[in-house]
């Protein structure tokens, strides 16, 4: 059932029944009911809505669900119907805090004014509320995982409550889906944060240096160290080590690595002394480790030592309501970057985006918004994501529109962070017709909350 807008409560059933018609014909989805306390259990601080509910009742009055209502969300605007002439009654609202009051009987289009005024009003408050959410959001000390999708949300869901720990993770997701930016979230979030960020890619250091990369070495250890260095590991103490494609790591140094995880000390090389480290460390791979270390090509007790615990990046392609959203953001860095203004992607754009499988992920959406700011339409006629007139032809015309009206109300709904209301007045369609269309097209208003 839809949300009801507005949630009516009154013991009279013939009153329900032209209460329910009236606001029917005014698009006001509505749930009549004969008692407050199935009323109060329809409700929470998350009800869009408001109470439009009788005074005079059995058991629960209007002015006891006004009390319960506020003790659940006091900015839940709720509405007294009182009898003629009963000036206390509604004075003792008033100052309970009702959002108004009214008399039967009641004039239809006063009372309908005076709903889509509380609608309003909580609309605001709950926008002012997830503003405020935001806020406190951007307040945290470094970057942001930018995603309202439920799969980006599984991910957040999973890290932030490892955040305060010191346990090692292990990210896995294709090449380019973002986990260095995760790794640093990670990091800048946790207590560690003022201590540094190490990173490495194991995979990019020739197998004869990265020894030393990791554990450094002392002057005259090997031919050319001409002075000490201090390794990744010990460079990292009291922060966060960041050990990219650790799947490409050599055995020999697996080993190594293993010891000084369970040790907390190593040795640089040509040293006989070990020194003590205090290191957390985010491991990343695109390759299924368990697979590797059952197939003896990762060691299995390193790799349960990095999984401590796994979270699992979707590609950009299983997250497909974060591309406006992630678009937007990079194309704003650039032009900061470049000193450059923003232009509005049009709707074939928009389309294109959509439709695109990302085979590069995050990181190549970010490199085309960058293209984009400096480019302009050009950007799209250089890349993959322009459609090839071929695959444009086999689409047809029923699913063109289809892709379009699904990209155009994520982006509205994005835009507006879930509020309906918004995105109704920006796609200038009745709130049945936005419902439907959302359910045609399997989008939940929740997946787009801040």
């Amino acid at each position: 059932m839809t949300e009801p807008a507005v949630l009516f409560v009154d013991d009279d059933a013939d009153i329900r029944r032209v209460m329910a018609q009236t606001l029917a014909l005014e698009d006001l989805p509505a749930e009549c009911l004969a008692d407050g306390a199935s009323a109060l259990a329809r409700i929470s601080p998350e009800f869009e809505g408001v109470v439009l509910c009788d005074y005079n009742m059995p058991e629960l009055d209007g002015l006891a669900v006004l009390d319960r209502v506020r003790a659940i969300d006091d900015a839940i605007p709720v509405i007294i119907l009182t009898g003629q002439g009963d000036i206390s009654t509604a004075v003792s609202a008033m100052q309970k805090g009702a959002y108004d009051f009214i008399e039967k009987p009641f004039d239809h289009d006063e009372l309908l004014e005076l709903l889509r005024h509380a609608l309003e009003k909580r609309q605001l408050a709950l926008e002012n509320r997830r503003l405020k959410a935001q806020v406190r959001h951007l307040a945290k000390p470094g970057p942001r995982l930018l995603g309202e999708s439920k799969a980006m949300q599984r991910v957040i869901a999973t890290i932030d409550p490892l955040l305060g720990t010191s346990a090692n993770i292990l990210l896995r997701g294709e090449t380019g889906a973002g986990k260095d930016a995760i790794a640093r979230y990670i990091h800048e979030n946790s207590p560690r944060r003022q201590q540094n960020y190490v990173a490495i890619n194991c995979g990019a250091v020739p197998e004869n240096l990265i020894e030393s990369e990791l554990f450094g070495h002392e002057a005259g250890a090997f031919t050319g160290a001409d002075k000490r260095r201090i390794g990744k590991f010990e460079h990292a103490d009291g922060g966060t080590l960041f050990l990219d494609e650790v799947e490409s790591m050599p055995l020999a140094l697996q080993v190594k690595i293993l010891r000084v995880l369970e040790e907390r000390r190593l040795e640089r090389l040509g040293s006989n002394s070990s020194v003590a480290v205090d290191v957390r460390v985010v491991a990343a791979t695109k390759a299924d480790l368990k697979q590797l270390s059952e197939a003896g090509e990762f060691r299995a007790d390193l790799y349960y030592r990095l999984h401590v615990v796994q979270v699992d990046i979707p590609p950009l392609r299983e997250r497909k309501e974060d591309i406006p959203l992630l678009f937007h953001h990079f194309a704003l860095i650039a032009a900061a970057r470049y000193d450059r203004e923003t232009v509005p992607l049009d709707a074939t754009q928009a389309a294109q985006l959509m439709q695109y499988d990302w085979p590069g992920n995050v990181r190549e959406l970010r490199n085309l918004a960058e293209r984009y700011v400096l480019l302009g339409a050009l950007a799209f006629e250089d890349s993959g994501v322009a459609m090839p007139a071929a695959d444009a032809g086999r689409q047809s015309l029923a699913e063109m529109v289809d892709a379009f009206e699904r990209t155009a109300i994520i982006s509205a709904l994005n835009a507006n962070r879930g509020s309906l209301k918004d995105t109704m007045e920006q796609l200038g369609v009745a709130r049945k017709t936005l419902y439907d269309k959302m359910k045609k097209h399997g989008l939940d208003k929740s997946d787009f909350r801040e």
